[in-house]
Formats: C-alpha cells, sequence, structure tokens
C-alpha cells in the first residue's frame, strides 16, 4: 500500500524547515514549533489539516507583523520549492486578508505560487472580494511564468477538487471565461490543462455556455482544440447530440443505424463480492465512409436502497473504416472502493456506441 501523502511532514522535514528559517530569522525556536506542530493530535490530521497547522503555528514563531513574517519566508522561498510548501501561500491565506495586506498578499501569492501552487490560496480572497481578485487573474493571466498563467485559470475553477467551491461562478461563469480567453492558445501545457479542467467544471453547470465557447474556439488553432475536446469531455460522457456532432462521432445517417449487428456477454453471470467477470462484445459497423465511435460500457449498480445508478466506463475512441467488425474484452471486478460499495442483486451492463444503446447483458452480485 502507497504511503499516505500526509506522511511527507516527519519531523526531519520540520527540523530541515526551521533550520532553513532560522537562517532569516536567527530566534526562530525550531524545537517548539516542531513540539507545538506534532502535538498529540498530529496523527490524527490528514494533509490539508497538517498544511493548515504548520500554518497557524509558524504564526506563533515568526514575527507578529505580517510583513516582517513575509519577508523571512521570501528570503528562504528559494529552497523551500514543491508541493509540501503549498504551507506558504496557505500562510498568505490564513494571515493576509486583510485590506492593508492586500498587495502584498499578492505579491506573496504570485510568488509563492511559482514554487508550489496557490490554486488553494487564492479561493478565499475570491469568494470576499470576487471582482476584485479577477482583475487581479486576468493581471496574472498575461505574466510571463507559466505557473502565474495558470494559477489564472486553476484557482479561479468553480469546482476546483480539494478547492473551496466558488458558487458565484457556478451561477455565473462570465468572468471565469473571460480570464481562459486570454489563455485559450497558451504556448504550455501545462496551463492548457488547466483550462481545460476549468471549461469541464463549467460544463457541470452551464453547458451551454462551455458548446457556445467551444464552436467559437474550435479550429483557431491546434492547442485550442485540444482544450475545446479536453474541456468537454463531460458533454461527449453524457452524449449531447450537438456535443457529439461537434467532435465527428458517427449517428444513425438516412435511417441506416451506425451498429448493424452487436453481442455483449459477461461470463460468468453470477458473482459475489470481490469476484470478476470477462466482459466481450462484437460490433458490425455500417458500410460507408470512415467513422468516428465511442465505445463504452455502463453498470446499473444497486444502491442499498433498491435503486441504481449507471457508471460508465471508456472502452474505445477512435475513427474506424466503415463495415469495421470490432470486437474486445474487459475485465470488471466487483470489488468495494472508497468511493463505491457494491450490493446485492441483478446488475444491468450496457454496452453504447456514441451514446446509443448496442446491446447489454446482465449478471448477478450474490453475497
Amino acid at each position: 500500500m502507497a504511503e499516505p501523502l500526509k506522511n511527507i511532514y516527519t519531523e526531519d522535514f520540520l527540523r530541515l524547515f526551521g533550520e532553513r528559517v532560522q537562517t532569516a530569522y536567527s530566534s526562530f525556536d525550531t524545537q517548539g514549533f516542531i513540539h507545538q506542530v506534532m502535538d498529540e493530535s498530529w496523527n490524527e490530521l490528514e494533509l490539508k489539516a497538517r498544511m493548515r497547522r504548520i500554518s497557524l503555528t509558524l504564526g506563533t514563531f515568526l514575527p507578529s507583523r505580517y510583513e516582517e513574517a513575509l519577508a523571512v519566508l521570501f528570503a528562504i522561498d528559494e529552497h523551500c520549492s514543491g508541493f509540501p510548501y503549498l504551507f506558504f501561500p496557505d500562510f498568505v491565506e490564513v494571515y493576509g486578508q486583510g485590506e492593508e495586506h492586500w498587495t502584498l498578499s499578492m505579491e506573496a501569492l504570485e510568488r509563492f505560487t511559482q514554487k508550489s501552487s496557490a490554486e488553494f490560496a487564492v479561493r478565499p480572497f475570491l469568494l470576499r472580494e470576487p471582482e476584485r481578485m479577477m482583475r487581479q487573474m486576468t493581471v496574472w493571466a498575461g505574466h510571463p511564468s507559466e505557473h502565474v498563467r495558470r494559477l489564472a485559470s486553476e484557482g479561479c475553477r468553480p469546482r476546483l477538487p480539494w478547492g473551496q467551491a466558488l458558487p458565484i461562478f457556478k451561477r455565473d461563469p462570465a468572468p471565469v471565461l473571460a480570464v481562459l480567453e486570454q489563455l485559450k492558445a497558451d504556448p504550455s501545457l501545462y496551463v492548457r490543462k488547466s483550462v481545460a479542467n476549468n471549461l469541464n467544471d463549467i460544463a457541470k453547470d452551464h453547458p451551454e455556455a462551455v458548446i457556445a465557447t467551444a464552436r467559437r474556439w474550435k479550429g483557431t488553432h491546434p492547442d485550442t482544440d485540444w482544450i475545446v475536446r479536453h474541456g468537454c469531455r463531460t458533454l461527449i460522457r453524457k452524449s449531447i447530440p450537438e456535443v457529439m456532432a461537434m467532435f465527428g462521432y458517427a449517428e444513425e445517417t438516412n435511417g441506416s443505424p451506425l451498429v448493424t449487428e452487436a453481442s455483449f456477454t459477461a461470463d460468468p453471470a453470477v458473482l459475489k463480492l470481490g469476484d470478476s467477470c470477462e466482459l466481450s462484445y462484437t460490433l458490425q459497423l455500417r458500410e460507408g465512409d470512415p467513422v468516428r465511435v465511442r465505445i463504452e460500457y455502463g453498470i446499473d449498480f444497486v444502491k442499498a436502497r433498491g435503486q441504481v445508478s449507471r457508471k460508465l466506463f471508456l472502452l474505445s475512441d477512435k475513427n474506424v473504416p466503415g463495415g469495421t467488425l470490432l470486437t474486445g474484452t474487459r475485465t470488471y471486478r466487483f470489488a468495494d472502493l472508497t468511493t463505491r460499495r457494491h450490493y446485492p442483486g441483478a446488475h444491468r451492463i450496457t454496452l453504447l456506441v456514441n451514446g446509443q444503446e448496442a446491446a447489454s447483458t446482465e449478471v448477478e452480485l450474490q453475497f
């Protein structure tokens, strides 16, 4: 089993960090800092709570004036890069939200994000003063550093994983889309991935806005086309017809179905929790021009109260000649995960081609 990420914050890590702080602030009490961070509740804290504990404790052991404390961090941040040092921008989030600190905090976030990431730390600023902060994001979108440009996108994602949600942009994504407009052909893949993920977030609340943006952007630049395709992935999974058409997925033509024959089987058809079954499919596509096909299977998982909830799994997404016979297998294991529990009952499994049901089978899960 992989080591929990929270365990990056060892006593040795904190001691090395404290020694670095001492080079810029000689009165820093490294041992006292470690003792207060790793108190009796430390083992119970998860990753983000440990980051916050370090930030809060720094506020106790660094100079009490925010400006002086930041000066210490500025003096050593060149040697404090990477994921573990997310507590640098977190320190700004905790202590730098006062109006009198605004300019310095923006400087600090811009600086620290180039060593780790300030994508979480900017969100309380956005929640409190969204218009002012989005003006700052607009400035950052033109920054020479790819890390700062990424912050302009990643920081305002309405549904950033691990981050506070931004309800104001769930309601109205227009300010976010205005920032993304500046980044739609960014030379950095690091930035383009963030733009695509931001679009995908927006698509969950405002699919029409993302479809309109995709139509406007598509074909303007190869890098932008990649963003558009990746940013529409949720809409593609939902098989929204105009989105499927935009990306060239074939559909019924003049009454001629895309799939002329299909079979789908599961072996074995009766399983116990933890067992695996092999899913096998055969698809005969219509004759004619080459077509793009997206092949998925969906399992209608039985829930605790007997209702079902479908989860889709991608099998293939490619262009193929007309008349192609497609075959394939995939193994699925009915084992509980942290994100999914299995319950006994009949589970319908459906084979989908470009969002349309082509065949189905069923397995019985017994406990």
